[in-house]
Order: C-alpha cells, then sequence, then structure tokens
C-alpha cells in the first residue's frame, strides 16, 4: 500500500505541478508528500521530476513513468469500482469541481447529505468560475453552465437555466432604462471575465433568432457573486441566471430589463471523462444532484 500511495502522490504532483498541491489534494502535508516522491525516486535510483522557477515538471523518465503510473491508478480505481458495484457499498473519493456561486448554492449544500448515506465516499470539491482542464487536473464530475464543446467528455444534461439583465431602481433612476439591444451601448455593463477569455458579448433573443451584443464596461470580475452585489450596489447592468436574482426582482432590489430580449438561456448540466461513467459512487452522486439541482431552474 505504501507503494500504491506513493503512485498516486507522483500522478497528482504532475497533473497540478506542485507538491504542495498535490499532497493538498490527497489530505497530506507537503513534507509527506515529498517524502513519497523521494521514496520513488531512491526505489529506482533516477530523478522523477525537476524544479522549475514555477513549477515542477517531470523528467524525461518521470513522464514516461507518469504515463503507466497513471494506467496503473485508473486499472485500480476501475477495480475498486466493479467491487463496490457488486458489495452495494460505494467508496473512495469523488473530484468535483462546480462555478463558484451554483457550487456554493446548489451543490455544496449536497456533499454533506450525499456522504451521509455513503459515509465510504469522500468528496473534494473545487470551485471556480474559470476554465478548469478536467481530464488534466483529474476531475471525475464537472458543473458546467454554457455550450460544452469537448467532445473527449460525456456530457449530461440537467435543464436549461434561464438569465436575465438586472439593475438596480437607482441606477435606472441616473442613467435610464434600456429599451432596445442597441441601448446597451450607453450603459455600464458588468461583465464576468477571467484572464484569457475572449472577446465579450451577451447573446439576446430576438423575433428573428439570437443577436450577439457586444457590451463594455468599466469593472469586471472572475466571480458572478461580485457582479449581482455590483448591480445591488446600483454599478451597473448584470447578465445573471434567474435563481440568482429572482429574490432581489420580487423584493424590488433589482429590476428586470429588456423583458421581451432575455438572454439566451445557458444549458446546465455534468461533465465526466469516459472512463469514470462505470463508477457507482460517480452514478450515484451524478443522478442525486440531477434530481436535486433541476427544481432551481423551474419557473
Amino acid at each position: 500500500m505504501p507503494y500504491l500511495e506513493s503512485l498516486r502522490v507522483f500522478v497528482r504532483v504532475v497533473e497540478l505541478g506542485s507538491i504542495t498541491a498535490g499532497g493538498r489534494d490527497l489530505r497530506m502535508s507537503p513534507a509527506v508528500a515529498s517524502n513519497r516522491i523521494k521514496d520513488l525516486e531512491t526505489r529506482f535510483g533516477v530523478r522523477l521530476l525537476n524544479r522549475t522557477t514555477r513549477k515542477l515538471v517531470p523528467t524525461e523518465i518521470g513522464r514516461a513513468f507518469y504515463d503507466s503510473a497513471q494506467r496503473v491508478i485508473e486499472s485500480l480505481d476501475e477495480a475498486e469500482a466493479v467491487v463496490s458495484g457488486f458489495s452495494g457499498t460505494p467508496h473512495g473519493t469523488i473530484r468535483i469541481t462546480a462555478p463558484l456561486g451554483l457550487g456554493r448554492r446548489m451543490i455544496a449544500p449536497l456533499v454533506p447529505r450525499f456522504c451521509a448515506d455513503y459515509p465510504g465516499v469522500e468528496v473534494r470539491l473545487r470551485l471556480s468560475d474559470r476554465n478548469v482542464d478536467i481530464v488534466a487536473d483529474g476531475i471525475d464530475l464537472a458543473f458546467f453552465l454554457g455550450e460544452p464543446k469537448d467532445s473527449a467528455l460525456k456530457w449530461r444534461r440537467i435543464a436549461d437555466c434561464k438569465r436575465a439583465l438586472v439593475a438596480s431602481p437607482e441606477y435606472i433612476a441616473a442613467h435610464g432604462l434600456p429599451e432596445t439591444p442597441a441601448d446597451l451601448a450607453n450603459h455600464n455593463c458588468l461583465l464576468l471575465r477571467y484572464p484569457r477569455s475572449p472577446e465579450y458579448f451577451w447573446l439576446l433573443q430576438a423575433k428573428d433568432g439570437p443577436v450577439k451584443m457586444m457590451v463594455n464596461g468599466r469593472f469586471d470580475a472572475d466571480d458572478g457573486d461580485v457582479l449581482t452585489d455590483w448591480a445591488l450596489a446600483g454599478e451597473g447592468i448584470a447578465n445573471r441566471p434567474r435563481y440568482e436574482v429572482n429574490e432581489h426582482i420580487a423584493a424590488g432590489r433589482l429590476v428586470e430589463l429588456l423583458p421581451q430580449n432575455t438572454p439566451v438561456p445557458a444549458q446546465f448540466g455534468m461533465l465526466t471523462p469516459h472512463r469514470r461513467l462505470q463508477d457507482p459512487k460517480l452514478r450515484l452522486f451524478a443522478d442525486f444532484a440531477a434530481r436535486e439541482t433541476r427544481s432551481y431552474f423551474q419557473d
């Protein structure tokens, strides 16, 4: 078992580019993770990793070893999944990622409930509004809003996420009410952006089909909840999922704009590497999450 644990540490360190990050992901200290790597290098009498100014990278031998070690770990996980399927007692770790706001509201509350029913399962939940490399980061299940493009992943649609353009009554009083999509060019649009994001536009519904509106604003953030807070503070117009702003609209804190040109709904669902689809604990969590989150998107 110590050797297999060392293999797992090595694989995660290579994938995350850091002994600290790899150890944290496996719930061990950097010192313990570093010792696991040293044990492997001592066992084989070769250097497996080189340290650059920014991160650890595998040596030529380390890269070849990583490819083989990854297959060993995957085969072991698949074997454990088969046993779990027959025993009816799933166990092991599920690595999940989700957008920040959605993850806080919908996914995080599900984790304790699921683990209470399946005490042999551990969940690693990582929340981020940035693009995540699901395969490279070893993610088992990614909740996703938008249009999935990676054909190497299995897409499971849960619901359409309706959206709304919103601003506070104070902002409207100060800057006027946009009456057409073109009027957005004269307003401070609050943008969800992250480093290396593409050009920014909002896709709005119209009589003749979707209309792409290039929008601009003085503020942007990589956390959607920040945009909602800015809108509530009267700083501009935000394009937000309805489940996040319906309560504010009902209370009069926000006003829906251009209801005849609502943003095109985004697909909400889950992305999973094909190799993980037969894992019982993953299927159970996916089914559970789909049932529990679907109600958020109903009118």
